[in-house]
């Protein structure tokens, strides 16, 4: 009986004055819709502790923001996020690598820290989709699982543990998420920097450099963009690619083109190396035959 007293509170807290719904008060014993996963458990893998209205708002999109008057969702959250884990990033690569210029450092920094990398960690290591409080139209769309969605989540709650605790407490969180990836990145060759890597691929194969074309479409919410790389003014699209920003997609799209060049440019090679064979053993066989006429006084 004392379960479904504290249930039926959690949930008169999420009424306002007005009597609108916001998404304060969702934590008490879980936040999910479902009432499955604690809280406890997204902190114990997130490795800190953020009380529970900064950490719904960390965990609020705007989509459900858009439904709820009231409801704050996490865009500042995330702003202030990304900023810290920018800056541990950036510091850790300085003092990890002393050798490297700033070029490298700064392609390896944008890897370690981009969409695909932090949605990374936020399935993987944080388990975070189920707790996302998301609009009905983008729940129906998956987005507890969109990429997008994901890494600004991670860069949110890295924000919120910033305003509790303050930078020490952030720094170890950061350290405590993208490490691994940190290390990782270093290992990477044309991955930490596609558009780049593409560019150089087309100027040793003798192509034209490439370009791109990017066109968005969605929601303001949501907004999806979509880029092709092109070769030159021939118009051939050699990559295509999604984002939630013009640069997420051109670098998905750089990287499609790489792969393709690069598999383009095996390709190559192997027809060259049968050329090359089958010319050696053309010039094998005259050259047996040769010293065979010679041998018979031909």
């Amino acid at each position: 009986m004392a379960k479904e007293t504290n249930q039926d509170n959690a949930q008169d807290n999420t009424q306002t004055e007005n009597g609108n719904n916001t998404n304060a008060g969702r934590i008490g014993t879980s936040i999910t819709p479902e009432g499955e996963m604690t809280a406890n458990v997204l902190l114990e893998a997130l490795g800190t502790t953020i009380e529970p209205d900064l950490l719904v708002e960390a965990l609020t999109h705007r989509s459900f923001s858009h439904e709820h008057e009231g409801a704050k969702n996490y865009e500042r959250l995330e702003f202030l996020g990304d900023a810290v884990l920018e800056l541990v990033s950036t510091e850790t690569l300085y003092k990890v690598h002393p050798d490297m210029n700033e070029g490298q450092l700064a392609k390896m920094r944008a890897k370690a820290v981009s969409e695909e990398s932090l949605s990374k960690i936020a399935r993987e290591k944080l388990h975070v989709g189920p707790y996302i409080l998301l609009g009905h139209g983008e729940a129906e769309q998956g987005g507890a699982d969109k990429s997008s969605i994901l890494c600004d989540i991670v860069e949110s709650l890295i924000g919120a543990t910033f305003i509790q605790h303050g930078i020490d407490e952030a720094r170890r969180v950061v350290h405590h998420l993208v490490d691994d990836t940190l290390a990782e990145v270093a290992t990477e060759g044309p991955a930490l920097d596609w558009k780049t890597s593409l560019t150089v691929k087309a100027h040793e194969m003798g192509l034209p450099d490439p370009h791109y074309q990017t066109s968005v479409a969605g929601p303001e919410y949501a907004l999806e963009f979509t880029a092709r790389a092109i070769l030159g003014g021939g118009g051939e699209v050699i990559g295509v690619g999604t984002g939630s920003s013009k640069r997420k997609a051109q670098l998905a799209a750089a990287e499609m083109g790489w792969k393709a060049l690069d598999s383009r440019k095996g390709e190559m090679g192997g027809k060259q190396n049968g050329k090359t064979h089958k010319s050696h053993h053309r010039s094998h066989r005259k050259s047996n035959g040769g010293t065979q006429d010679a041998a018979q006084g031909k």
